[in-house]
Order: structure tokens, then sequence, then C-alpha cells
């Protein structure tokens, strides 16, 4: 951890592109790493008039702290608030949306010495953060306090019975309050606001439970003889009302027009270069953006520059921060190795304050952290960020990349691309960046494995009543009531819907409930962290290497029905990776679009998954040691899937011979997977999918693709409404990729269930294109898909193919002349059924980390992401 000590003032940070300039310095414009460099301007404060019920004081305090007036959208969203509707704020990052929710709130609290407000986050860190901010403008009598699983037990009923502003989360609402609310039945009829912060954040199968659980929260208010307004707050997302409106189960007002100053920005999108090492198969490889994080932060801490360098995983912020020391080091530089940190979840509480005072006090210059400082904590005066790999959505993007520039300083941005197909896909189209909107936000809360548990909570903190159900689905809520009955866990009287369990129904609402697997370190009987159950076939099988707090361990056993794991500590020149096999079938379809030679279809799908083997890699390069087989029980997930059939006239277009076709439905469909979460707010970790020349079931042809969620998350049908977009931006990543026949930018996959065999990336485009050209040839598919998702051109690409072509040709263009320079370049050549001309260039390469194998670190668990499934995608013949 940082030193506390006076340290020296460092030099003036250039701004962006001056910043940027100095990063390159020295490279040749043929080889420099940068695809596309973007101009965020200047954007002009817009301010608004105090509202006239905001009580003097509190304007006073604002105005005290350097609130001089609110910006305009501050204004309208609290008038909203005040008048009693629903709304919610999405604006960008650092744009004051906290002011929204405080001045109606802490003005009403000001008025009512009997009210109260419920402010939920979604991280601790922000949680507090929000505390402290709130408690220095605050009347004496509000009394903030938090209430989450650190509140020790002595303080939860003062807090209960004394503070009218409650910092908590929706895990303690769900767990603590709702199942308890007699006891909380003083503060639940005093609630006047209920602000959900950072409301983005609750997506897919979470976001579905935390739906029905401020659900839960509204009746149980009403209960109570109150009526809450709920105020929320969001990163920029698409159609921002409709996705609240889904999470609060009430109609919610958007305000979208920020008004708040922005700084010039530099934003810079790299792809780290290819090496002469291999992976999987031959397969070339890049240097890994981790590696070249390590670089730029060193290099932007030399500068002066205040920077946070975000990457995926709790491993990757050690290594990037270690590694960024080492190049200060070999550079002569000591002075400046004590002013790098990283930051994650897992430190101690004390720890991670004391960095973000070091952080925001101008002590740390360089930090290497996870998303746990992705949300709302204020840190002022940033110069630079570095996003080392696509974050999984947009509007995280734009969240990380919104840290720089707090202080109205230009600042520089950097995406650094990983060796992965969505990444690279945005490398090299930056309309996929650059002005579009960014994801839906996806939540299901019909989905039957979020439905029926959650039904079961309500009745069980009151009955409930006919009139109740189309608050939590309608029909949907009636079937499963039917459902629930008849497996005898509810019962239905005159009255209503009783639970019929022993104790409190046991939901949780951030997995699918699959008892989580207890790491055991062996010789001393020390309790090192819990895996969730779903993930730890693939994470804590015996021989797994596991990682904890910097530590790494060797599994040495997998108790499967005591859900327990034991572990030695060793610290290993290779890492593990584990391989599964898949068989899938279909339930039901719900969806079905003929499309010539080419159908699309959704419906439910029951997956059977077993971990049978793992890998052991060697770090560094990832090549592959050994394999082991393993022997665990195969487990079963239904779930939703979109799916695409082609007939024999389709393969045969696609010049596709018998050997041909399984590799190349096998290279589309992983291709297809690493794109989606640009279109959902997803990541590939969220999803799986299998793929077979002939599957049983649709008797032809079948590509796959599953949401890897109990019931479905919505991703596979957001795919499916999508699809012509969704397809295009898939066959022009392949298409653009300067691999000869496949490698992790394109076609393969860190967790393929196959060892990435059989694949065709040649016969992936021309599957691509088949599809594609029957899709154009339906004729309202476009405007169909325009008007499914309110967005003109949400992947940048202009059309059908033009503009993904374009892009294509130009990318490929540059890499041969570059080959061309350096001697090494074949002549271009057409793929066969391609309408694009591909370079094929002779030299391969690899990254120096092996990024894949971080699956159990792949969120911060912080940051309270999804307990997941861990799908794979598999290829059946």
């Amino acid at each position: 951890m940082t030193s506390s000590a006076a340290v020296p003032v460092p030099p003036s940070a250039l701004p962006g592109d001056e910043l940027l300039d100095a990063l390159l310095v020295g490279t040749p414009e043929e080889d420099s790493p940068v695809t596309h460099v973007h101009r965020l301007p200047v954007r002009e404060s817009s301010h608004g008039v105090w509202p006239t019920w905001v009580p003097t004081d509190l304007r006073e305090r604002l105005v005290s702290r350097g609130v001089r007036a609110p910006f305009s959208h501050q204004v309208a969203a609290a008038e909203l608030a005040h008048a009693g509707q629903h709304v919610v704020v999405a604006t960008g990052t650092a744009s004051g949306k906290s002011l929204a929710y405080q001045l109606p709130a802490l003005s009403t609290l000001a008025e009512d010495d009997r009210a109260c407000v419920l402010y939920l986050a979604p991280t601790k860190a922000l949680a507090r953060d929000q505390l402290a901010a709130v408690s220095a403008i605050a009347g004496p009598s509000v009394r903030p306090a938090a209430y989450d699983g650190d509140t020790p037990q002595e303080e939860r009923d003062w807090v209960r019975r004394h503070s009218r502003w409650i910092v908590t989360n929706p895990d303690m609402v769900h767990r603590g309050i709702l199942p308890g609310h007699q006891r909380w039945a003083s503060t639940l009829r005093r609630v006047a606001y209920v602000v959900v912060d950072e409301c983005h954040a609750y997506r897919g199968v979470f976001g579905s439970h935390v739906g029905h659980v401020l659900r839960r929260l509204r009746r149980i208010c009403r209960r109570y003889g109150a009526d809450p307004v709920f105020v929320l707050a969001s990163a920029t997302v698409a159609d921002p009302a409709a996705a609240a409106t889904r999470l609060v189960g009430a109609p919610v007002t958007a305000v979208t027009e920020d008004g708040s100053p922005r700084p010039g920005a530099t934003f810079a999108l790299w792809e780290p270069p290819l090496t002469e090492k291999t992976g999987e198969h031959g397969a070339p490889l890049r240097r890994s953006a981790a590696a070249d994080a390590a670089g730029l932060l060193a290099d932007l801490v030399e500068q002066g520059a205040r920077t946070l360098a975000f990457v995926r995983s709790r491993r990757s912020a050690e290594s990037v921060a270690d590694q960024a020391r080492r190049i200060l080091t070999d550079r002569g530089r000591p002075d400046l190795v004590r002013r790098v940190d990283s930051y994650r979840g897992g430190y101690l509480p004390e720890e991670r304050r004391e960095l973000e005072r070091s952080l925001s006090a101008g002590d740390l210059l360089g930090v290497a952290t996870t998303n746990a400082l992705e949300l709302g904590i204020d840190i002022a005066g940033l110069d630079a960020v570095v996003l080392a790999g696509y974050p999984g959505t947009l509007a995280s993007l734009w969240q990380q990349a919104g840290r720089a520039g707090r202080a109205e300083r230009e600042s520089l941005v950097v995406f650094v691309a990983r060796d992965d197909p969505l990444d690279h896909y945005l490398a090299h189209h930056p309309r996929a960046v650059f002005g579009r909107p960014v994801e839906a936000t996806v939540t299901d809360p019909t989905n039957p494995y979020v439905l029926g548990p959650q039904l079961c909570c309500a009745a069980a903190e009151l009955p409930l009543t006919d009139d109740e159900l189309e608050e939590f689905g309608g029909d949907a809520a009636r079937a499963a009531l039917e459902d629930l009955v008849a497996t005898g866990q509810l019962r239905r009287r005159p009255t209503g819907w009783y639970w019929a369990g022993r104790g409190r129904p046991d939901v949780d609402i951030r997995g699918s409930g699959a008892e989580p697997v207890s790491i055991i370190e062996g010789s001393t009987g020390r309790l090192l962290g819990t895996v969730d159950g779903d993930a730890a076939h693939s994470a804590v099988h015996e021989g797994a290497l596991y990682v904890h707090r910097g530590e790494t361990f060797v599994v040495d056993s997998l108790d499967v029905e005591d859900a327990c794991a034991a572990v030695h500590p060793e610290s290993p020149e290779w890492t593990t990776v584990a391989r599964d096999v898949t068989d899938l079938s279909i339930v039901d379809v719900s969806t079905t679009r003929r499309l010539g030679t080419v159908t699309a279809h959704t419906g439910t799908v029951d997956v059977t998954n077993q971990v049978v083997a793992y890998q052991r890699r060697r770090v560094g390069s990832g090549e592959v040691l050994a394999e082991f087989p393993l022997d665990l029980p195969a487990r079963q997930l239904r779930t939703r899937a979109v799916w695409l059939t082609l007939d024999e006239r389709a393969l045969q277009r696609a010049e596709l011979d018998d050997l041909a076709v399984p590799g190349s439905l096998h290279a589309a469909e992983h291709a297809a997977i690493g794109i989606l979460p640009l279109l959902a707010t997803c990541d590939r970790w969220d999803l799986g999918g299998i793929s077979t020349a002939l599957h049983p079931d649709t008797g032809a042809a079948t590509i796959v693709v599953y949401d890897g969620h109990p019931g479905g998350a919505g991703f596979a049908e957001r795919g499916h409404a999508v699809l012509r977009r969704w397809l295009t931006a898939t066959r022009a990543t392949v298409a653009s990729c300067e691999c000869d026949s496949g490698c992790p930018s394109c076609v393969q996959s860190p967790k393929c269930g196959n060892g990435n065999d059989p694949l065709d990336k040649a016969g992936a485009v021309r599957v691509l294109d088949v599809v594609l050209d029957e899709l154009a040839a339906a004729g309202d598919t476009e405007a169909a898909e325009d008007a499914a998702v309110e967005e003109p051109d949400p992947l940048g690409l202009g059309g059908p193919f033009a503009q993904a072509r374009a892009a294509t040709s130009a990318a490929h263009s540059r890499a041969l002349r570059r080959r061309q320079r350096l001697g090494s370049a074949p002549a271009a050549r057409p793929m066969r059924g391609s309408r694009t001309p591909v370079a094929v260039p002779d030299e391969v390469a690899p990254g120096t980390e092996a990024e894949w194998s971080d699956v159990e670190d792949h969120a911060d668990t912080d940051a309270a992401p999804d307990r997941r499934t861990r799908p794979v995608d598999d290829v059946v013949f």
C-alpha cells in the first residue's frame, strides 16, 4: 500500500493530444498500435435556477461547497421528483446526478421531521462515498447511516430507529428489511423517497431479481401507508425510461439532457501488435492488453499524469501495477515506483479508504483497478484513463472513460483491445464506439427462475392477493402461482396465496441458488473464501489453480456433495483451463422467422454440461503443457436461446462440403458469441453456444447461442431482435482479422469445450454471407429491427454491408502495406466465397499473458456482478 508521507509535486500533465503524442514517440507511423483517434469536444454548462421549495439553509450549505447554481438536468429531475413522479436521471459521468435526488429528498426531510429516505447502491465503495457526501450537506436531524453487511449488529437497531437517510443495497432490502418488515414498520411508513443509484448496474438475472425486490418494497411500504417516490440515477443507456420502468414496476420519466460542462478529451483506440508467439493450434496471438496497459501506465506516470488503468480481473490489477513499477525501476525512476498501486475488491476497508484518499490527493499518480472504481466515487482531477479490454458494455466504457477530466482539464483515454473478437471489432470500427447510443439494459422480471422464488418471498412477507399480480407479471405471475401451489410451496386461500414453507424462502438474488463451495486450506483449515456453486466445477476442480488476494493455491480435491474444496499453497509456472462437453435439446419454440434457406428461432432449451478435463497452460504464452481427465457429474440448465438452421441449399451456396461444415459453423458460433455483448448488456461469459452439422431436434445444420442463466436473461432474445446488425458485425470481425486460419481476435474462444477444434475461418465468413443475404432478401428486416431497438444505426455500419465492407477493406489494406514494408507480406488473395479481399500475413503472434485463464476473476466481486454459470462454446459432430 502507498505511504502517506509527503511526496514531490508532479509536473503539470500535458493535454490529452500531447500526452498521446508523447506515448508514441519513436514509434514509426506504420507500426503504430493506434487504430483511430477521436476528439471529444468541450461541452459548455447549462444552469437552472434554484427551485423555490429548496430550504434556504440547504441552498447555503451547497453554495458554500461550490454549487453556486444547479445544472439544468439537476433542476429538471428534482422538480419531477418533488412533484411526486418517479424519475431517472441518465447523464454522463461526473454530471452531478447526486444533487438531482439530494435536492428533493433533503428538502422533504427538512419540511417533515418524520420523513426518511432509503438510498440503494450496487457497491459498498459507492455507498460509503455517497454517505459522506450527504452527511456533509444534511441537517442535524437527518443522521445519515449505513445499513449493510459491514454494519455491526449493535449499530443496526440504532440505524433502524434513528437514521432518516439509510444507505443500503438491494441485498439488505431483500434479506434484512423486507422479511422483518414488522420491525421496520416505523421506518417503512415514513419512506418518502427511494434512491436507486447507478441503476444501469442492475441487468440480466441479477437485475430481474432486483426489479422484484423493488416491487416488494413498494408493496410493503403501501401496507404501512407510504407511497415513496423512486429517483434513479444511471449512466447513459438506451431508453432509460423503459429500463427504469421495468426495474421499478411503475412508470418512470427520464431526464437525459446533460447540462454539466465537459472538458475536451482525446480518445485513442489501441490494438497491441502481433508477436512471434503462437497459442492453441498455432494461432497467432497479440501482445496482451495487460502488458500494454502496464507500459502505458508507467509512461503516463512519468509524464506526471494522474492515471487510472481499468483491467478485467483482480489478478490483472495486481499484475499491471507490478509490471508498471518494474518498468519505472528499470528506467531509473524509483521516486515514482511508490506512487503506483492497485485497487480491487478483497482489500480491507481501511486499506481502500487510504488508497482513495491518496489518489484524490495526488499522492498516487497511477492506479491499476478493477471496475471497483468505476461507479460513483468522486476522484477529481485525473488526467488519463487506460481501459485494458472492453469492460462488457458501452455504458461501462463511457463510465470508466469519464473518470478522466473531472477538474475541467483536457484528458486522454486509451482503449487497449484484448485478443478477443469484440475488442478487435471495436478497434477497427470506431463508429461502433463513438456517436452511437449505448446498449439497452436487459432485464426479464417474468423469467420463471426469478419470478417463482420472488413470489414466494412476497407471499412470505404478506399474503399475495389477486389485485397485486399485475405488478408482478400478470398472466406470467398467475401461471407461476399455479405451479407453486402444485408443488406445495404456496397455499391458495380465499384471501390470497400464503407461504407454505418453514422459515423464510432462501433466494439468492445474485445467483441461481446453487450452494456456494467453500475454499479451505488443507494444512490449516483456514477458510479462504467461496466460489459460486455453478462455477465450482470449472473454477475449483481437482488440480485447478485458485487465486486469493494475490496468493496462488492448487486444488487437491473437490467434494461436490459437501460443497468444499481443499487447496494447498503453490506458485506454479502454469495456469489451468477447464474443458467441458455440452449437449443441447430444444424444449419449445417461441418464435420462428423463415428467411429462405435459413430459419431463425427463439425458444427454451435444456443444456447438459459436464466438465471432463482440464489443461495446464504456461503463464505468459498460453502454451498447452498437458491435459488431465476429470470425473465430475453432469449438470443441466434450462434457459432461453436463439438459433439458426441452414438447409442443404444454404450449405451449397456457402460452398461447404461435409468436412467443412462443422468447423465453419463452429467458427461462426464463436464469433457471434464474442460480438453479441455489443448489442446486449452482457459479457461473453453470460452466453454459451453449440453448433452441429445435423441437430436431432432441427434435422438441419444448426448454430445455437443461449443465455448462461436459468430461465434466460433476455440476451438471446436481444440477439434475435437485432439479428442483422449482430451478424453483420460478426462477419466484419472475422473477415477483417489479419490472421490466416483463426485466432483469439476472431473465431477462437477462451472457453471452448472442444479446444477450438475444428474451426474454419473462411467457411464461417461464407456461412455468415449466406445468412446475411437471406436477411437482406427479407426486405423489411432492417426497418423492423430499427423499430424494435429504436436506434437508427447502432453499430455504426451505415447499411447492411457497405460500411462493414469498407472498414474491413481499409483494415486489410493498412495491414498489408505494413507487412509489405517489412518484407514479410504475401500477395493479397480473396477468401473463397468472401466478398472482401483478405490479406493473409505469414507472421503469427501471441500475447505475453494468459488472460484467457482468468475466469474466476473475470469480474470484480466487490462491484456485485451476477454470480453466473460458466456456459461454454461447443461443437457437436
